[in-house]
């Protein structure tokens, strides 16, 4: 495991972000779309995340915006309001060093600490590494939706993960 520092993220890093999100745009199937994002994008994605209090976490490596995590609403009907859904992107140059592990790490004591009930990871099923991760971080077997959505010329299978973080009634 390398040093770093997981923060919550500010303006300024915006643009490293931004570049985490866009290589996973362009080089690999985690983010289905085609289109890559403009820094007004991602500016309105902090925002919209500090207005309701999700938390989006970077982790800093020798100074360095090495990987980013979030979490947002899984629907947006009232009744899922205790359940959200985790993102969790590392740069290429620092891929298996521990660095989203630690940012899951943060992130779901941030939701365990905000009440949130439920946590659930949509994941491309071919995406071996990031299932593993979440797995060993007890979120449950996954289920898998066959060819619920394309890239590259291919269809793609998506598995969800849940995370139960608290237990009892809805407050």
């Amino acid at each position: 495991m390398v040093s770093m520092i997981i923060r919550d993220a500010t303006h300024a890093d915006l643009g490293a972000i931004l570049e985490i999100h866009n290589a996973a745009i362009r080089d690999s199937l985690a983010i289905w779309t085609e289109e890559e994002a403009d820094l007004a994008d991602r500016e309105a994605w902090l925002a919209d995340h500090e207005a309701v209090g999700h938390p989006v976490l970077v982790a800093e490596v020798e100074g360095r915006v090495a990987g980013y995590a979030a979490y947002g609403p899984w629907r947006s009907k009232t009744g899922y309001r205790f359940t959200v859904e985790n993102s969790v992107y590392v740069h290429d140059d620092f891929q298996r060093r521990g660095i989203g592990r630690a940012l899951m790490v943060e992130l779901i004591e941030r939701a365990r600490a905000a009440g949130i009930h439920v946590m659930v990871a949509a994941i491309e099923a071919g995406n071996a590494g990031s299932i593993a991760m979440h797995r060993a971080l007890g979120f449950e077997e996954p289920v898998v939706l066959r060819e619920v959505g394309t890239k590259f010329g291919q269809w793609l299978d998506v598995a969800f993960l849940r995370l139960e973080l608290s237990s009892g009634p809805p407050m």
